[in-house]
Formats: structure tokens, C-alpha cells, sequence
């Protein structure tokens, strides 16, 4: 059986207020696995925060494609936070809940955006298709306004685990 890693924060990353709660399970607190991670925003910061995915999802005994798409996504919005905000760093939550892992990547604003949102006719650009990509490879996806005035970008996807 797969070790399995609960709620290991680094940094101090605050948990989601999109992701499950923790469920109540018999008179007790079932924790949902899960991770979270700060890096600075920077390019170099893309690759390790991908790597940093992998890890936990190959940790939590996924199946290969899951940890494809996982580091994706991962990379996709983690690149978004960084080119469209004026971060210093960005963070990363991944938790696992039923048949679904849930990646929430959250910047800390500025730079003038807005919340991100599929541009029409992105599919056919250099530029532009990445949430196009998140879109096409979760089951649900979407944005709100962090406390700390920033903005969460979280995507849901299929959860399957490998045969080790």
C-alpha cells in the first residue's frame, strides 16, 4: 500500500477555502491527504514546482498519466501566476480527495490582472493556451480572490491510482 502524506505545509501556506473539508468520520477528524508549498517567482521556480507534484503524486501511489497532467497543470498555472502578476511568490496546495486531486495555485496580485479566463482563439497561438490545457484536462476548474488580495486558480482532476 502507498505511504500517504497529511497536510505537510511548508512555508505556511493556508489551505484553500475551495478545497473538501476535513471530513467527520465516527467522532473523529478524517484528514484528507495533502501539501502545500511557497516558491519565489521566478522561471526556475516552474521546473521545481512540477518536480515538487510528481513527488507527492507518485507518494500518494498515482497512476503515470495522473502525474503527467498533475505537472501540467501545475506548470501551466504556476507560469500564469508568474507572467500576469507582480508576486514575489506563489504558492502550491495539492489535496486529494475521492477520484480527484485538486491543484490550487495561489500569486499575490498586482501587476494589474484580472482573473484569468480562456482567450478566445488561444488554441492557435504561441501564447494564451494554457488555461485552455487546464480546462481540457480537468473535470472543473476556476478562480477566486484570496484574503491576502491575491488570486487562487484551482482545477480539479481525475485521481486514479497505479498498479505498483
Amino acid at each position: 500500500m502507498p505511504s500517504v502524506t497529511y497536510i505537510a505545509h511548508s512555508c505556511d501556506v493556508a489551505s484553500s477555502n475551495n478545497a473538501p473539508s476535513l471530513g467527520r468520520c465516527g467522532g473523529f477528524v478524517a484528514e484528507l491527504p495533502q501539501d502545500a508549498f511557497h516558491l519565489p517567482a521566478r522561471r526556475t521556480s516552474v521546473p521545481e514546482a512540477r518536480r515538487r507534484a510528481s513527488a507527492l503524486l507518485h507518494e500518494w501511489g498515482a497512476d503515470q498519466p495522473v502525474c503527467d497532467d498533475v505537472e501540467l497543470v501545475v506548470s501551466e498555472l504556476f507560469t500564469n501566476a508568474l507572467r500576469h502578476t507582480a508576486s514575489e511568490k506563489v504558492g502550491c496546495e495539492l489535496t486529494l480527495f475521492g477520484a480527484h486531486v485538486r491543484i490550487a495555485v495561489t500569486d499575490e496580485g498586482g501587476g494589474g490582472a484580472s482573473a484569468p479566463q480562456v482567450q478566445p482563439g488561444s488554441v492557435d497561438k504561441e501564447c494564451g493556451r494554457g488555461l485552455f490545457l487546464v480546462g481540457a484536462l480537468s473535470q472543473n476548474w476556476g478562480t477566486r480572490s484570496d484574503p491576502g488580495g491575491g488570486c487562487v486558480v484551482w482545477a480539479d482532476l481525475p485521481y486514479t491510482a497505479g498498479t505498483h
